[in-house]
């Protein structure tokens, strides 16, 4: 006679040694273990065991035991018959894709996860879980770092990937949110490059707008700026015609502007995580060689590539040597990184707020838009727009308990 299948759902107060207790009352017959899961949400318990029983005859006398069980704990067990076409289509369902959806927001509402939710559903995909990587909120409180952040891990088929991002993106501009929609692959989870663009992404200005404001040029300066940063403007034009305005300017300004650039929130804290879990770091920048080896100093940044400007008797020609870093260059430039460093291009991650950052966040196997013009949070696959750098950290599937228990190491 053919074996029984059957699905057991306990919940209740969360007591230790319950899975001993009721695994030994199942191994009296013989039990096999085809799936089991639990989650705990303020110390109540759910577990889920999908168990084949091999003599069908033992059926009702297992479940009685395992009754019993729940019973001496005060716990709720639910059982199910689980036809073997049933399950045979659940096994045949784990070929699926699978995607990670991560949702950060200031306080996950429901209004927030129901907008998710439902656009995940309209695209035929299924939840299987969800789990929290922020600390847990305390009541009355801010969440802690200021935002909250779930991941949910999807399966399904996906048809239109770029619908789906649409739907999403409209949603977090409608309820302030961000979020990332990644397919859930081995790359995912052994990421090992993390690339940065400089101005306006790791630090919180672009360098150059800062001399030109000490040489009297900021206005005609950041006006180009802009149109280069809009994508309306070709990068190494542009920027040529920057640094000529710099003509002049005494090489001590430089120094000046590298010491008032502050970090971008939450750029010390994910790079300390980063270093602490022997990541490569590199910054791939427009802007200045001058600033970045000095980032490269204060944060054990491994790489840095930026633009030289030239200097004769302590001044600035307002020429550049060499070629230009621009947005070509900057994604060959990962490519040769992760080349060196013998890393697959699936385990590199960009990020950066620009234009010209465009195709190096296209080449990595997770490029991130970083409080990004709308053109490139857009175009971008993940963007973050209204919280820090280390928020980068959730979507490599770090939990706030992973990251302080790596920074207290």
């Amino acid at each position: 006679m053919a074996s029984e299948i059957v699905l057991l759902n306990l919940s209740g107060r969360d007591k230790p040694g319950l899975m001993a207790m009721l695994t030994s009352r199942l191994a009296a017959y013989q039990v096999r273990m085809l799936d089991v899961g639990q989650a705990v949400i303020h110390d109540e318990l759910n577990v889920g065991m999908l168990v084949e029983v091999p003599a069908p005859d033992d059926v009702e006398a297992m479940l009685a035991s395992a009754n019993d069980c729940a019973d001496e704990v005060g716990f709720e067990l639910r059982s199910t018959r689980v036809t073997p076409t049933e399950y045979a289509e659940w096994v045949a369902s784990q070929g699926k894709r699978r995607y990670i959806v991560t949702l950060m927001t200031a306080g996950v509402s429901a209004e927030q996860m129901a907008a998710v939710t439902r656009i995940i559903y309209d695209h035929g995909l299924n939840i299987d879980t969800i789990r929290r990587l922020s600390g847990r909120i305390p009541l009355g409180s801010e969440a802690p770092l200021g935002r909250s952040s779930v991941e949910m891990s999807l399966r399904g088929e996906l048809a239109d990937p770029a619908l789906l991002k649409a739907q999403l993106l409209a949603a977090a501009d409608e309820q302030s949110f961000d979020f990332s929609v990644q397919e859930d692959t081995v790359y995912r989870r052994n990421r090992r490059l993390v690339a940065f663009d400089m101005d306006s992404t790791l630090i919180d200005v672009e360098v150059i707008d800062e001399l030109a404001g000490l040489h009297g040029c900021r206005d005609q300066v950041a006006t180009i700026t802009e149109r280069a940063m809009r994508g309306e403007l070709n990068f190494q034009e542009s920027f040529r015609a920057r640094a000529l305005l710099l003509a002049g300017l005494p090489e001590s300004a430089l120094a000046e502007v590298a010491r008032s650039v502050r970090l971008n929130d939450g750029a010390h804290r994910l790079i300390r995580t980063l270093k602490h879990f022997g990541y490569k770091t590199a910054i791939l920048s427009g802007g200045f060689q001058y600033v970045g080896d000095i980032l490269q100093q204060e944060l054990g940044i491994d790489y840095v590539y930026a633009n030289e400007l030239e200097i004769i008797d302590g001044v600035m020609t307002g020429q550049v040597l060499g070629s230009i870093v621009d947005a070509a260059r900057k994604a060959e430039l990962l490519a040769e990184i992760a080349d060196r460093e013998g890393i697959s291009r699936q385990q590199t991650i960009a990020i950066g707020d620009g234009a010209n950052d465009l195709p190096m966040l296209s080449s990595a196997g997770l490029g991130v838009a970083y409080h990004a013009k709308a053109v490139v949070r857009q175009s971008a696959s993940h963007a973050i727009s209204n919280f820090g750098l280390d928020s980068v950290l959730y979507l490599m599937g770090f939990s706030d308990r992973d990251i302080e228990q790596a920074l207290d190491d």
